[in-house]
């Protein structure tokens, strides 16, 4: 074992004496030239005759020329002062493409909240003027007696999402103690304006679940398809599940005889039981017979 470590040891001593020797002779520029090599700048006159200049000179004083350049240039660059600093021109520059994603995306962000924030406003903002929630002057009372006729007893006016129908001259001692006088100055318009009845303006909205009641040609009642809650013309309970009578607005009648009907005043329907008309089904009910 000893013999194989002092030959290892003899053997990298061998090699690192290598490795120094060539590392020397590349820093002095000292190499072996072939005899090809040599014969070929025997021949050439281009660095003048043997005996004036060798191949290992010429290695040599170009390797001292080049250190003295690489020299020079490094105490030169020592030496100068550093440049000054010139901003570059943005106009040339123009916009990255990180700059213009971002940009695009705070772009799309600042839309988006802005649209939702107005679409928020919108829905809160009181309405001025027009559309359910508002004040609707809906026309004359002897006009509109004339299209609740001509629409079979019942005359649907979708931007107040009401029912306007007649109410009967004859009824209004009975009404005079039921409803209130909001209600009241479209029923009694009849009186007031020399007309052969009054009108009452009815919330679409059925009271117990919340359906859209449609009329019923054949009955001459309002009937709800949802859970078959019936109510008579002038929206009085008369069977169903509803807990009272159809929802109404508030009504009031001008000087030239307009009504105005205030979509955003809703007033409860009347107790079970109320019938101040006395209306009867006039024929089939569109909607099976619900229990009283």
């Amino acid at each position: 074992m000893e013999i194989v470590a002092i030959v290892i040891l003899a053997v990298l001593a061998l090699i690192g004496i290598g490795a120094g020797l060539r590392s020397r002779q590349s820093n002095q520029a000292v190499g072996m030239l072939s005899r090809e090599t040599r014969s070929r700048d025997e021949a050439s006159t281009a660095l003048g005759s043997a005996d004036e200049l060798t191949g290992k000179q010429v290695e040599k004083a170009a390797l001292l020329e080049r250190k003295a350049a690489s020299k020079e240039l490094e105490l030169a660059g020592r030496g100068a002062p550093p440049a000054p600093y010139v901003p570059p021109d943005p106009e040339l520059i123009g916009v990255t493409r990180r700059q213009f994603f971002n940009r695009s995306i705070v772009l799309m962000f600042t839309l988006g909240l802005s649209s939702f924030g107005a679409a928020c406003i919108a829905f809160l903002w009181p309405q001025l003027g027009g559309g359910f929630g508002s004040a609707i002057k809906v026309g004359l009372v002897s006009d509109l007696l004339g299209q609740i006729r001509s629409s079979n007893g019942f005359l649907y006016k979708a931007e107040g999402r009401m029912w306007l129908t007649e109410y009967p001259n004859g009824a209004v001692e009975k009404a005079n103690a039921v409803y209130s006088g909001a209600e009241l100055s479209g029923m009694t318009a009849g009186f007031q304006l020399g007309l052969d009845g009054g009108i009452i303006a009815l919330y679409q909205k059925c009271p117990h679940l919340g359906c859209r009641v449609p009329s019923c040609a054949t009955s001459q009642w309002f009937e709800c398809p949802c859970h078959g809650s019936q109510y008579n013309q002038v929206g009085e309970k008369r069977g169903g599940p509803a807990p009272r009578g159809m929802d109404r607005f508030a009504m009031t009648i001008g000087a030239d005889g307009s009504l105005t009907v205030d979509t955003g005043s809703i007033i409860q329907g009347p107790a079970i039981g109320t019938n101040t008309t006395g209306q009867e089904a006039e024929g089939p009910n569109c909607i099976g017979q619900a229990s009283h």
